[in-house]
């Protein structure tokens, strides 16, 4: 088995040596999005090289990451290093189940996510209670809360979310439509 393994990596040794110089590539691109120690306009520069750099490399891959560059360029250092405190807490959204960002930026369109329609108004209390709150929640000060209720457009939406999903089902939706049917002649007439 080892021997299958060395003669597979002996093979794409030359493509594993590609790989990694586009890997450190990527790193010294990262290395300027990062704030840090460099001011904005320090590190505006040095990307700003890099797309250089790669514009006249003969590489497919590095000529794709200039182009990509570039179409980023417009956004990425606005405000002169007044916004470099914001940013997306990832750690945060992953613990308090919060809108990831694919949820935020679902298919680079201005559609806000499906979990944002439904679950919006809870979500962004959720989501902003650290900025006005610096230490950890104590059981104390969440005790009020343990009786609230999600807003009654919210509990509307997931309602209707789970009649769509019964309608789209071809097992289900018989179901539905008998209890539609069944609703519709019990409902006051006009």
């Amino acid at each position: 088995m080892a021997d299958c393994i060395d003669r597979g990596l002996d093979e794409v040794h030359a493509e594993q040596g590609k790989i990694r110089e586009h890997v450190k590539d990527i790193q010294e691109i990262a290395a300027t999005l990062e704030p840090g120690e460099k001011t904005c306009a320090d590190r505006q520069e040095k990307f700003q090289e890099l797309i250089d750099q790669f514009e006249g490399a003969e590489d497919p891959i590095r000529l794709h990451m200039a182009r990509v560059m570039i179409s980023f360029l417009a956004g990425l250092f606005v405000g002169d290093g007044k916004f470099e405190k914001i940013k997306d807490n990832l750690d945060l959204e992953r613990w308090f189940r919060l809108p990831k960002s694919h949820e935020r930026r679902i298919h680079g369109h201005r559609h806000a996510g499906v979990r944002i329609v439904q679950d919006g108004p809870t979500l962004v209390l959720a989501l902003d209670a650290h900025a006005a709150h610096p230490r950890p929640f104590t059981a104390a000060e969440l005790l009020p809360y343990r009786t609230a209720r999600a807003p009654l457009c919210q509990r509307d939406a997931l309602n209707r979310r789970k009649i769509m999903r019964k309608a789209r089902s071809k097992k289900k939706r018989p179901i539905l439509l008998a209890e539609l049917e069944r609703r519709y002649r019990e409902s006051p007439k006009f």
